[in-house]
């Protein structure tokens, strides 16, 4: 978790808030691997990459 606190200051003091939907996007994106790899929707999902 201490990564996402030094994430959150940087993008707080520099106000680089430009990077929080990036962040996200990535963040669903890798949730959606890690579910596509042990679900019976895996060969759906990749068809559609």
């Amino acid at each position: 978790m201490g990564i996402f606190k030094e994430l959150w200051l940087y993008m707080k003091i520099r106000k680089k808030w430009w990077i929080t939907p990036i962040i996200v996007f990535l963040i669903l994106l890798g949730f959606l691997i890690v579910f596509a790899e042990t679900s019976v929707f895996g060969p759906l999902i990749y068809t559609l990459f």
